[in-house]
């Protein structure tokens, strides 16, 4: 005889439960009156020195997130992000950005062009719209109307370095290591943030959107866990939900940097125990015990904390 309805809901019942029991979660004392700031790559250095520099005067995590996020933006020497970054291959510098506060509430933009700074057009999108994304055209109009600049991101030497890619005409390979800006802060109230912002692949297909506007991709803040960002082949942190990932595996007890190996973990075997490209996150747990790992190669992060800002080294995976 078939199981009847009835008894198939309790053994439903006590299946769903056993999940839930296991991965309770965990309780996480915040850290106070202790403020950090953890970014991605050397040009997270001068970012940490921006977001450190407003948290001494007592303002947010995310208005601490944005400001470090902007310095980037506006260095024509940084090729992968903002003004001076290397462009599509059509010769567009594209931009991508996001940011999200302690309250959940995030804001994206996404293949913007003609505008320094996406990572404040993104907030704008967060604060005075109902939206979480815009794209293209309708960005770069909204950004216009909230009284950005508009100007020409493509730099002599990054117009430069694209000419001598269209004579060859390489096949398009992943990225090279050094990209997104991910800035991740921690502020006196134990209040958490993130920003992220990039140009992206550089000679990417014109209109390519990669992992650094997505929310849960690029960038994910839990208030009462974690948060979360990514940097590498956007591509692949998309397939994965990347920093989602690694901020749920530290509600169920991960520590950061566990946390980071471990979704780095499920792209490794996808892709058979070597993949050709890297990614790496950087990751805040909310009693500030702070978390990073790359598949390959080296990653560098940089850590502002007790008036100490310094570029840490970190191992490939393998």
């Amino acid at each position: 005889m078939g199981m009847k309805r009835r008894d198939f809901l309790k053994t439903s019942a006590v299946g769903l439960a056993a999940p839930s029991a296991l991965f309770s979660g965990v309780t996480i004392e915040p850290n106070m009156n202790d403020p950090l700031i953890l970014s991605t790559w050397e040009h997270g250095l001068p970012a940490n020195d921006a977001a450190w520099a407003v948290l001494q005067k007592g303002r947010s995590a995310m208005d601490a997130a944005e400001a470090g996020a902007r310095v980037p933006e506006a260095d024509p020497k940084s090729t992968s992000v903002g003004f001076g970054g290397l462009p599509d291959e059509l010769g567009n510098v594209t931009l991508d950005a996001c940011v999200m506060d302690s309250t959940g509430n995030a804001g994206s933009v996404a293949f913007l062009q003609n505008i320094k700074h996406p990572v404040s057009v993104a907030r704008k999108v967060m604060e005075d719209t109902k939206h979480v994304m815009l794209v293209g055209e309708g960005a770069r109009q909204f950004a216009l109307a909230q009284g950005f600049e508009e100007m020409n991101l493509l730099t002599d030497e990054s117009k430069a370095a694209w000419e001598k890619w269209k004579k060859k005409r390489r096949e398009m390979t992943p990225h090279e290591t050094h990209d997104t800006i991910s800035v991740l802060v921690q502020d006196k109230k134990g209040d958490l943030a993130g920003a992220c912002t990039t140009s992206g692949w550089a000679y990417k297909l014109h209109g390519r959107v990669g992992d650094s506007p997505i929310i849960g991709a690029g960038l994910f803040v839990d208030n009462e866990i974690g948060c979360a960002a990514a940097t590498g082949l956007g591509e692949e942190v998309i397939k994965t939900t990347g920093s989602f990932l690694v901020v749920e595996l530290m509600r169920q007890g991960y520590e950061p940097t566990a946390a980071c190996e471990e979704a780095l973990n499920r792209v490794i075997k996808k892709h058979k125990g070597n993949p050709d490209f890297q990614i790496a996150y950087i990751a805040i747990r909310k009693d500030g015990e702070i978390g990073s790992a790359c598949i390959k190669w080296t990653f560098e992060y940089a850590l502002a904390r007790d008036g100490v800002n310094k570029l840490y080294k970190v191992k490939g995976m393998i």
